[in-house]
Order: C-alpha cells, then sequence, then structure tokens
C-alpha cells in the first residue's frame, strides 16, 4: 500500500446503551468500537437483576468506548462485557448485530454478516459469547469483540482495495468539517449489537444447563454411566460440545488427557480404536480436527492460524459449516498450523501429541504443547508415535446421578 495511503481509520467516541425491555428483558446496543472506557451505572429490578461490567465498573446506559487507529499491522484490541445475574430468575443471554458500516458502505446482509466480518476483510471483527445463559443468584456469561488487521494477510488486491476506501473515506469526512465546522466526522467502522438477556424458558433449542463446554464430569467406561470417584474405569471426560441444547440427547465427551489410550502410527489408528472399543462399553468415535477446533475458535484473541511469511490470524467465526471446512483446507493450502491457549483449554493440552482423525497432506492432524502457554493443532509425521484420541457419546440418561 503506498506510504501516502497509510491508513489511520479514527473512530469517533461510540456509544452502547442498555434497556431494560421488560421485568425479563434487558437489551445492550454496543456500537462499534475500539479501546476501553471507563463506565458507571448499574441495572436493577428487585427479583430481576443483571448486571453488566466492562473492567470492573457496573455498566449501564451510554457507554463511551474509543479507539485512536485502525490499520495494517496494528496489535488486536478486544473489549468484555461481563454479564452478571444477580436476580432470581436464570437468564438466557444471546445477540445479533442489528447494523454495520465500514467507511461509505452500509452492510445489509445481516443474516451473514458475522461471518463475513470474521472472515472476507483484510480487517477482522469477532464476537464471542462465553455461555448462552446466566444461571440466577450470581451466574455469569461473558460478551468479548476483538479488532484485528493483520499486516500481511496475503491478499494484496483485498489490502488496497480497503486501504484506498479508508484513505479516501477520511479525506472527504475531513474535507467535509472543512467545509461545515458543525459537521460531525463519522467513525470510520460502526457496528451495533443487540445485547438481550431474557428469562430463561427451556424449550429444545435453549442451552443446556448441565452440559457447558468444558465441563468436568466423572463416567465409568465399563458400566456405561456416570461415577463419583476416580478408578480404572471411572476416568475423567470434560464437555466437548460448543453449544448442547436441551433437545440433544446426547453428550461428546473428551477423555482426560493425562492417560493413554493407545499409542501408535498414525495408520494404525483404526485397529488402535477398535482394540479400546473392545475394552470399554460405551460409544466411541476417532475426534476429528473440527471437534478441537469449535472449541478454540471461542477465542477471538488468543487463538491463531500460523502460517510461514504471513501475519497469524485471529481464527474466529466458524459457525458456518462451510467456513469451518474452508478455514482447514486454507491451513492446508498454507501448510500452517492453529494455535491457542493453554489456560483457555486446560483439556486440550498435553506434553504427548494425540493424533485427531484428519489427513494433512502427508501427514495427519495432531495436537501437542508448544510450552507453558499456547498448544498447537500441526501437521504430524504419520510414522510418529502418538496417542489416539477417542471421543464418548454418551445418552443424556446415563448422565443422571
Amino acid at each position: 500500500m503506498d506510504k501516502k495511503h497509510k491508513l489511520y481509520l479514527k473512530l469517533n467516541l461510540m456509544s452502547l446503551f442498555f434497556v431494560a425491555l421488560s421485568f425479563v428483558s434487558i437489551t445492550l446496543a454496543w456500537f462499534a468500537y475500539s479501546g476501553i472506557g471507563n463506565v458507571a451505572t448499574e441495572i436493577g429490578v428487585k427479583a430481576w437483576n443483571i448486571e453488566f461490567k466492562n473492567n470492573d465498573d457496573t455498566v449501564a446506559n451510554d457507554i463511551v468506548i474509543s479507539l485512536s487507529d485502525i490499520y495494517p499491522g496494528m496489535e488486536t484490541v478486544s473489549e468484555k462485557v461481563d454479564i452478571n445475574n444477580l436476580g432470581d430468575s436464570d437468564a438466557q443471554v444471546s445477540y445479533k448485530i442489528d447494523s454495520a458500516r465500514v467507511f461509505d458502505y452500509d452492510l445489509t446482509d445481516l443474516e451473514n454478516l458475522e461471518d463475513k466480518m470474521s472472515h472476507e476483510y483484510p480487517f477482522h471483527i469477532n464476537i464471542s459469547l462465553s455461555k448462552n445463559y446466566a444461571e440466577a443468584q450470581g451466574g455469569h456469561s461473558e460478551l468479548e469483540v476483538s479488532i484485528s488487521w493483520p499486516l500481511d494477510s496475503d491478499n494484496n488486491e483485498l489490502d488496497s482495495k480497503w486501504g484506498n476506501a479508508a484513505f479516501e473515506f477520511q479525506n472527504n469526512e475531513l474535507n467535509k468539517h472543512n467545509q461545515d465546522s458543525s459537521y460531525q466526522i463519522r467513525p470510520t467502522l460502526k457496528i451495533v449489537i443487540n445485547l438481550t438477556a431474557e428469562q430463561f424458558i427451556e424449550t429444545n433449542e435453549s442451552p443446556d444447563k448441565s452440559f457447558n463446554l468444558g465441563d468436568l464430569i466423572l463416567y465409568d467406561v465399563i458400566d456405561n454411566k456416570v461415577c463419583t470417584e476416580l478408578s480404572s474405569s471411572c476416568i475423567s471426560t470434560y464437555v466437548i460440545d460448543v453449544n448442547n441444547k436441551i433437545g440433544d440427547t446426547t453428550v461428546s465427551l473428551l477423555p482426560d488427557l493425562y492417560k493413554s489410550y493407545g499409542v501408535g502410527k498414525y495408520t494404525n489408528y483404526d485397529n488402535l480404536l477398535n482394540t479400546l472399543i473392545g475394552r470399554w462399553n460405551v460409544n466411541l468415535r476417532a475426534a476429528t480436527v473440527e471437534d478441537i477446533l469449535r472449541p478454540i475458535s471461542k477465542d477471538v484473541v488468543n487463538s491463531v492460524m500460523v502460517r510461514d511469511n504471513l501475519s497469524d490470524e485471529i481464527i474466529g467465526n466458524l459457525n458456518d459449516p462451510n467456513r469451518l471446512t474452508s478455514e482447514i483446507n486454507k491451513l492446508i493450502s498454507y501448510n500452517g498450523y492453529f494455535k491457542y491457549s493453554n489456560s483457555k483449554f486446560p483439556y486440550l493440552a498435553s506434553n504427548k501429541c494425540y493424533w485427531v482423525k484428519s489427513d494433512y497432506q502427508d501427514g495427519a492432524f495432531a495436537f501437542i504443547k508448544i510450552d507453558d502457554d499456547y498448544s498447537k493443532i500441526y501437521k504430524e509425521d504419520v510414522s510418529t508415535s502418538c496417542t489416539i484420541l477417542p471421543i464418548i457419546e454418551v445418552s443424556k440418561s446415563n448422565l443422571i446421578v
């Protein structure tokens, strides 16, 4: 990009506002943002009390969040809103993008907008909700938004298009202000997100509060039922479903990584799994790269795609199955790897390599710790000895104590 076109996207101060819809509903409108704003107020109704916090300050009404610059090579900027339920009723939490504008472009395809903002521009805007509910009297969820712009995305045409658009937009806005001092320069990017907390009503599509991603469940692989004390057959497992719903009849459980379930070459994976199936009285299948990628993509700051000679890129929204497949294929084409935080996903961190049942060119996918802070999903030689990774598919009726 031309030096004279070096991008500085000046964002005006924008605001989020929370509106109490009714006894059972509170809506947050968040205007696209960045940086950190200090806020103070509170929302409270006797039996319905949802508290939103930003940087330990209670948030309500107008929230001012500012970002001075957004440009290629910028450090990822992120913001969190904590959702605390201090009331007496469980709350179901959801969000939607209400409107979006980038420079002079109004983005009207709201149905697919979140996916596009995450993947189809040189800058990436990602949104993640930790849980779709907050239980009464202390339950918690968290909304996180990140904005990033890799320095080198390997798409010069796209970088130039949006870099030039940004330059022209900034000049036009400045000229309008110079001609009329009362004209308020518009922010370069503006997004409105509606975050809603409403009374939890159990339907088949509601989140199942008993089975959150990463929840620990002790399960007996011989008796095929939940257990209470670790033994040779009662092992630690973790829920690997990203969003298990009440209407789902099964739960996917990831066995604890400190045990070995069969070590060998990738070419012997099926035989090792069949041996394990013969020993365990449960419904087993091989873990795939998708099983690991879906959970780690929930982290919109630390989970990235790493490629040689290119900038790291946040994995971002993978709700669309087609997008999930295309991102895996994209990684393979670059011979790269996915990196994620050990502290965020301790149940996916191990010093031993674990196979996941997906081919990777002349190798296969596996995951292992990089260091104390990060792990990676990467290409491993098929002749290497790694541990197989089974997934236990459990009927919810077997998990009733």
